[in-house]
């Protein structure tokens, strides 16, 4: 059964092999780099729903479609839309979004939304193996599509296993994955789960090839059609090579580091773009056609780029964690503009052509996707209590989330997976030697795996630049911040700014809630833009609390637009509380931050109304990024 609009890529043999089989097949595929993955997964769901025989044919509600971040679930539906003749009405969910949905439909009284995201996934997987699945409001998946099955782990990997443990019988799965791509071995915690960490490699592919035996069919995609250059192509010959790391004969450490140092020879190869600093590569950044990414081996490096970025004006975005969610800000305006208990369609049409929204914002998926979690009881209409706890509980459908449409991208290579760009700078990794002398417990495949990864992110160039210096900037263990550290002249390192990141800003009140909060949101929308330099500013002497910072304001401009939260003002005094005797000098700013995007929030329904901002609750704050600068008053010193 073969479809294709104009526009629609012919599949190879190798994705159409994929795309025919049976609904009941247990299906696991192999899909390296660039191969077609995407589109062969949106054709094999379009065959799955669509196949001309009504008895092979599923509805849209039994498929259950799971993949590891809101970017990857964004990208299959706009894949769906444009070339799914049959399957747009499934639905595609991150594994927390469709663990939530399972515990909400299961146990409805449980206070899910207080759990984090390893803690729901857990429970999920408790409420699977005692039946949960049969009170899905469509019943048990008939067939399962999971991508990126390499990196399943710890409890998502259980979670996985469970579920295919508990439908055997009566569902079929695709299961898509490629073990030179498997980079997120630090979800496993070393000492808590030893013995997983140490049989971590292709620990799920062996356990379904083990659970499945001669029932389960495996396939291949080879093909490449993202790198359409020599240097793009630069390593994929080494693909096969880095998937059998774990199957390795001389064991998967020595194979990774001869691996890794085959790769970065590889790229020394490349044109070498030199120093960030240098005007020739800034102007590179700047005027480089379609979309580019920096991609750094960490955040530490990640952070720093971006900052030398801004301060040298080149537009960019900092792409966020897989895990962060900011809910839209046009959702709480949304929300504040309702009078009404329900909305429909043509409504919400009106109240969002009535506000500044991002780009690719589009109505028509809104209101699809806000059909599907906040349906209301009437015909056509949606439940606007239902979309505020959707808010609340930040369960906002993944394919909503906030594009981040930026042409430049500085990232890590583990956030960039999964996506790929016309133009790649990769900054140059250290030898496996540099990097052990830095680290006695090195995961060398780990480390091989993300240099391949990186290295196939381009559609045309891949280039390489020197990596910032990263000597001054280190990790607080207690909080889990970078900080800026400076030798003083006894020679310890004087903390001289701080990360900051999500949850910094208060969420419990709307800015200048005392004063004019419904002007600050109308300033935040139309002001603040991602990428603009805000500041914290001391309010006053006096902490917040025995082991807290005073107050700082958060300023755009001059204008006030949030306060610290109280979780920063607690890490910040860890931070600076570094002896029991020590007498904290509070800096009076904390400078070079940046606002990542504007979100969504929710506190009670008193401050929003006593705020002037509607009975919903709801309203608009900052997220802001960045490693700040500490400015303290003249004269003021740390010990």
């Amino acid at each position: 059964m073969t479809f294709s609009s104009a526009d629609d890529p012919v599949l190879t043999p190798e994705q159409q092999a994929v795309v025919d089989q049976p609904w009941d097949t247990r299906l696991l595929v192999t899909a390296g780099a660039g191969t077609g993955k995407t589109h062969t997964l949106v054709r094999r769901m379009d065959a799955l729903v669509g196949h001309a025989d009504p008895d092979e044919a599923l509805e849209a509600s039994e498929l259950l479609v799971l993949s590891f971040s809101r970017a990857a679930v964004r990208e299959l539906r706009d894949r769906i839309a444009r070339y799914g003749e049959h399957a747009r009405r499934v639905r595609v969910q991150t594994f927390d979004s469709w663990a939530y949905s399972l515990l909400m439909q299961a146990h409805p009284e449980g206070e899910w939304s207080a759990l984090s995201f390893d803690e729901r996934i857990r429970a999920a997987t408790e409420a699977i193996e005692k039946g949960a699945l049969d009170s899905l409001e469509s019943g048990p998946p008939a067939h399962v599509i999971i991508d990126e099955v390499q990196d399943l782990a710890s409890a998502r990997r259980e979670m996985v296993e469970s579920l295919l443990d508990q439908l055997q019988d009566s569902c079929g799965f695709t299961l898509v994955g490629d073990s030179a791509q498997a980079i997120y071995d630090f979800q496993i915690d070393r000492e808590k789960n030893p013995e997983e960490y140490a049989d971590r490699a292709d620990l799920f592919l062996r356990w379904v090839r083990g659970s499945y035996c001669e029932d389960l069919v495996e396939l291949r995609l080879t093909r490449n059609f993202r790198a359409v250059t020599p240097e793009a192509r630069t390593a994929l010959p080494l693909g096969p090579a880095v998937q059998g790391i774990g199957s390795a004969p001389e064991g998967a450490d020595i194979a990774a580091e001869r691996l890794h140092g085959e790769l970065r020879e590889l790229l020394l190869d490349l044109p070498d773009l030199g120093l960030l600093t240098d005007s020739f590569t800034l102007d590179s950044l700047r005027s480089f056609p379609g979309t580019c990414a920096v991609l750094a081996r960490d955040n530490r490096q990640a952070l720093l780029v971006s900052e030398l970025l801004h301060t040298h004006g080149v537009p960019h975005a900092l792409r966020r964690s897989l895990q962060d969610r900011p809910v839209p800000y046009w959702a709480a305006e949304l929300l504040r503009r309702t009078e009404t208990a329900t909305l429909t369609e043509a409504r919400l049409r009106e109240l969002l052509d009535e506000m500044p929204l991002p780009e690719g914002v589009d109505p028509g998926r809104v209101w699809r996707a806000l059909r599907v979690s906040a349906r209301g009881t009437g015909r056509g209409t949606l439940d606007v209590g239902r979309l505020r706890r959707l808010v609340a509980e930040r369960r906002f459908p993944d394919e909503l989330a906030d594009p981040e449409p930026a042409r430049l991208v500085v990232s890590t290579v583990h956030r960039s997976k999964g996506l790929e760009f016309d133009r790649v700078v990769l900054l140059t990794p250290p030898t496996v030697a540099e990097l052990r002398r830095r680290n006695d417990e090195l995961d060398v495949p780990a480390e091989a795996r993300a240099l391949h990864v990186a290295m196939t992110r381009a559609r045309e160039d891949l280039y390489r630049v020197a990596a910032p210096d990263t000597v001054t900037v280190l990790k607080h263990k207690p909080t889990g911040r970078w900080y800026r550290g400076v030798p003083n002249p006894r020679q310890r390192w004087r903390r001289d700014g701080v990360e900051v990141r999500a949850g910094d800003v208060n969420a419990l009140e709307p800015a200048d809630a005392l004063s004019d909060a419904p002007g600050a949101q109308s300033y935040l929308m139309e002001r603040v833009r991602p990428g603009d330099a805000v500041t914290f500013r001391l309010r006053d002497a006096l902490p917040m609390g025995p082991e807290q910072s005073p107050r700082y304001a958060l300023l755009h401009e001059g204008r006030e637009i949030g306060d610290a939260s109280e979780a920063f003002r607690s890490e910040l005094y860890s931070l600076l509380k570094v002896g029991t005797d020590w007498d904290i000098q509070w800096p009076e700013e904390i400078s070079g931050l940046r606002i990542d995007c504007l979100e969504s929030v929710a506190g009670s329904t008193a401050a929003g109304a006593n705020a002037g901002l509607g009975d919903h609750g709801v309203w608009i704050a900052p997220r802001i990024s960045g490693i700040g600068r500490f400015r303290r008053a003249a004269g003021a010193e740390e010990e």
